[in-house]
């Protein structure tokens, strides 16, 4: 399982986030973030939101940080990017371009 995290730099609510990906599945993505605890209402449409206090602990797990276009580029590849139209989704399917 990989998963990949940005720095957190996205400004929101008092403080920084980071954008949790995968680029297999939102099912990955999901069973990734649930053995961390990280409450599905963190995620929104194709990543989940990850408070600066938290990169440390995602990365130890075994996250592989990258930079904030790398994460657009695994999204786009991976056919799983969701633009903001596309609204916010707790679905954990399968939808992968290529799998």
């Amino acid at each position: 399982m990989t998963v990949y995290i940005d720095p957190p730099v996205w400004p929101g609510h008092g403080r920084l986030w980071s954008h949790l990906v995968s680029d297999v599945s939102y099912d990955e993505l999901h069973a990734f973030a649930d053995e961390l605890g990280v409450p599905r209402r963190a995620f929104e449409r194709d990543h989940y939101d990850i408070p600066s206090h938290r990169y440390g602990d995602v990365v130890a797990a075994g996250a592989v940080e990258v930079s904030s276009r790398e994460v657009v580029r695994l999204l786009h590849g991976a056919g799983l990017r969701r633009r903001k139209g596309a609204g916010r989704t707790d679905s954990p399917g399968r939808q992968p371009r290529n799998s």
